[in-house]
């Protein structure tokens, strides 16, 4: 029987010190913008109930899940989105809270990608969730601007690409086909799989709808888009969704990033909860988007309270993983000084190094018999100084 105790699950890979302090500091920048912005963390288990997610109205494939059961044999899940449990929490524990409610996250989700080779099972993900705003399009405004300054934090050449995925609902109701085939067009629309989505279409039939949906994966770009899709086709519906979308990108451009706002109205996330606009963020040197959002208006009605919502989250390790190949992540700090306790000062010296580190220093305990054997150790690691503890506490200098 084959032993997989010395490798990590696929999907999965340990973090060593540079990573994990990238990882935090990205963490740390996140929450600092997310915290001026008046919100407040929450945290949500790691394991939900299997029922939170099973909807098919949700988008979670339950191949994609990874699942076990509790001691009374229920189903449960290891998280695999944040939004879907924090919807779940202001249903219940926020049940009675004043809105709006404004909540940003930190933590971890699991999804199980083993047929996509090269993604990650495991990933932290932060981000917002804005509750119950008075005005829909404040709200959308508000998540929108902070996007992108979360984009803007780690690099200058950023992309910010915003659709509707009204759009789309709009154009594939009027197909009338069943949710199977619905989904199908969703995934090769996502995927921009041109050659699939039209022989999957050329087999619904020929008409204006049809036509329009074998070029959604090509509307995107600037301003020109709007005008496009205005041309494939129109009503009502959708040309008031063009119109506001519009005045989004608009708006967002004239905030001094055009050229940094893009539009997609190809945006149709597997998530099916999304009602409104919908946008991915880019950064340069990182091929997928890092940070994924949008409008959810009945979500949290699903869950008992009906209140509308607009949220997004940022994929902290593809960050970190970019700022550390960039160079502009922290180093690991070399110790300023390694404290050694002559024979008898051992405990002695430990309280000395801590009244270091309570200075404000980073100190090493010098775990070695001998003076010179701390040396040794100290020079070789970089270590310029060297405090003996003895009856008296001596400093000695490594580069002498």
């Amino acid at each position: 029987m084959k032993r997989y105790d010395l490798i990590t699950p696929e999907g999965t890979r340990d973090l060593l010190f540079e990573d994990c302090l990238a990882r935090k500091d990205v963490e740390n920048r996140l929450e600092k913008l997310f915290k001026g912005f008046g919100y407040s963390e929450v945290v949500t288990p790691g394991i939900e109930f299997y029922d939170v997610f099973s909807s098919s109205a949700r988008g979670f494939r339950q191949e994609s899940l990874y699942k076990l059961t509790d001691s009374k044999g229920r189903l449960i899940v290891m998280r695999p989105d944040s939004t879907l449990p924090i919807a779940r929490l202001v249903a219940t524990r926020l049940k009675d809270s004043k809105l709006p409610l404004r909540l940003f996250y930190n933590q971890s989700l699991y999804e199980n990608n083993s047929l996509l080779k090269g993604r990650s099972d495991e990933m932290v993900q932060a981000g917002v969730e804005l509750i119950g705003s008075a005005s829909v399009k404040r709200g959308d405004y508000e998540v929108l601007c902070l996007g992108v300054q979360s984009l803007k934090e780690f690099d200058d050449n950023f992309r910010l690409e915003i659709g509707h995925i009204g759009y789309f609902k709009a154009l594939v109701d009027k197909l009338g086909v069943d949710k199977m085939v619905e989904e199908e067009i969703r995934m090769l629309i996502s995927a921009k799989n041109y050659p699939a989505l039209n022989d999957l279409l050329d087999t619904i039939g020929d008409n204006k709808i049809i036509r329009t949906l074998k070029q959604l994966p090509r509307l995107f770009g600037g301003v020109e888009v709007f005008d496009k899709a205005a041309e494939l086709f129109t009503d009502d519906k959708i040309d008031g969704i063009l119109v506001n979308l519009r005045e989004v990108y608009n708006r967002l451009s004239s905030l001094g990033y055009e050229g940094k706002i893009s539009v997609d109205l190809g945006i149709v996330s597997h998530i099916d909860y999304y009602t409104g606009i919908v946008f991915k963020g880019y950064i340069s040197g990182v091929g997928s988007a890092v940070l994924k959002g949008g409008r959810y208006d009945k979500l949290i009605g699903e869950f008992g309270r009906d209140v509308n919502a607009v949220g997004f989250g940022v994929n902290v390790d593809a960050v970190a993983n970019y700022m550390r190949k960039k160079g502009a992540s922290p180093e690991i700090k070399i110790p300023d000084a390694v404290v050694f306790g002559k024979t008898g000062y051992v405990v002695e010296a430990v309280a000395y190094a801590q009244k270091l580190c309570n200075e404000g220093m980073t100190v090493e305990n010098g775990l070695f018999d001998t003076l010179e054997e701390t040396v040794a150790y100290a020079k070789e690691k970089g270590i310029n100084k060297i405090y003996v503890v003895d009856k008296e506490i001596k400093e000695v200098c490594c580069n002498e």
